[in-house]
């Protein structure tokens, strides 16, 4: 079932990016030769529209628009001379246009996470009981927030998103749950606690070994916590909120990537919470299982991410093609085709190759 879902997630999220660049083409007056649902081998035409043709293919990864001219091809005899009439190339249209085809996958993959947190904050997503939109969560439980890396908690199997509804030894149990009440008992803990606790429509049990923290001088098993119910806000709050924490993300993704960048520089980069297609999987799953509302933020979360990423100037990626496009413009003259042929092939390269390893810590995880 996970697996169903991440090809949903990435599928809807892939043809989004797709559509900004067919839609900014068509308004440029570029011609799109084919708008596909999926990638070749095609399945089916399922006809043609405004000069394009739409394709239904096999591989249900996404989507891709053949836009005329992108990759610096040049037309076919036919397209020239026999063909019905052609709209523009890529490369016939101003700098400014060029730029705005390749920029709109990026920025309708912004303004789908945004519609996402719009929706959801109006039919509630989760929300921590002291928060700053000035509204009441309703049914606030005790939840994870976060899990320590080797902490026994993480060793254990509990995970952010959990909903504690019980902890005791075997002697004492914890009668009012909030953080300050579940920290205390498992500090004074003597021997194993265990705890209950409630994923998705399952219960869950687990045993933990508290283990001394000598920073703090207290037990701990690892796990940051809060009180989080389900925050519903009036459509004009879940807008302009939506707007904001989609802009956030957007910083924060940010400054991440390029902390990342910055550290594998100088040999300090710490790629374990890199996460590929396997982890997506599992992450897609886990959101699910807690819910429709976090599934619908991590889903935002991805278009941010697949947003920004898109933005790294290497070839093969949107950021790279700018690149280009802002490289002709300031020298005002073309980048010969077989050269970004070449260095978008070698870029690619690269990319699958890092792919590749990331699946592969991926998998080791598993086991």
């Amino acid at each position: 079932m996970s697996i169903i879902i991440f090809f949903i997630v990435l599928g809807v999220l892939v043809l989004v990016h797709e559509l900004g660049h067919f839609v900014f083409a068509k308004k440029a007056g570029v011609q799109v030769d084919e708008f596909g649902f999926g990638f070749p081998p095609r399945l089916l035409t399922l006809g043609k529209k405004w000069g394009t043709v739409f394709t239904l293919n096999w591989i249900p990864l996404g989507g891709f628009v053949k836009i005329v001219g992108e990759n610096y091809e040049a037309p076919s005899l036919e397209e020239k001379n026999f063909g019905e009439p052609k709209e523009k190339m890529f490369t016939e249209v101003n700098k400014r246009w060029q730029a705005s085809i390749l920029f709109a996958g990026v920025f309708f993959n912004f303004l789908f996470a945004w519609l996402l947190f719009a929706v959801g904050f109006s039919i509630g997503l989760p929300a921590p009981v002291d928060n700053n939109f000035g509204y009441s969560v309703q049914n606030p439980k005790l939840t994870i927030i976060s899990v320590l890396k080797d902490s026994p908690s993480e060793i254990a199997g509990l995970k952010s998103g959990d909903k504690i509804i019980a902890v005791k030894d075997n002697k004492n149990i914890v009668d009012m749950l909030d953080v300050e009440n579940v920290s205390e008992f498992i500090s004074k803990s003597e021997g194993v606690v265990e705890v209950e606790i409630e994923r998705g429509k399952d219960t869950l049990n687990f045993s933990l070994a508290p283990e001394q923290n000598l920073s703090i001088n207290r037990k701990i098993v690892g796990i940051n916590m809060d009180m989080v119910g389900t925050l519903s806000l009036p459509i004009h709050r879940s807008i302009l909120e939506g707007g904001k924490v989609s802009a956030k993300l957007v910083y924060l993704t940010v400054d991440g990537l390029y902390n990342l960048i910055k550290d594998a520089f100088i040999g300090k980069a710490d790629f374990s919470s890199v996460t590929g297609p396997v982890g997506i999987v599992g992450m897609v799953g886990d959101a699910s299982k807690l819910g429709f509302g976090y599934l619908l933020t991590f889903t935002a979360l991805i278009s941010i991410n697949l947003a920004v990423i898109n933005l790294v100037p290497i070839p093969a990626l949107d950021g790279g093609r700018l690149l280009f496009v802002g490289i002709e413009a300031i020298t005002n003259r073309r980048i010969k085709p077989s050269i970004i042929g070449a260095v978008n092939s070698i870029s690619f390269a690269l990319l699958i190759v890092l792919m590749l390893i990331v699946t592969y810590r991926d998998i080791l995880k598993l086991f």
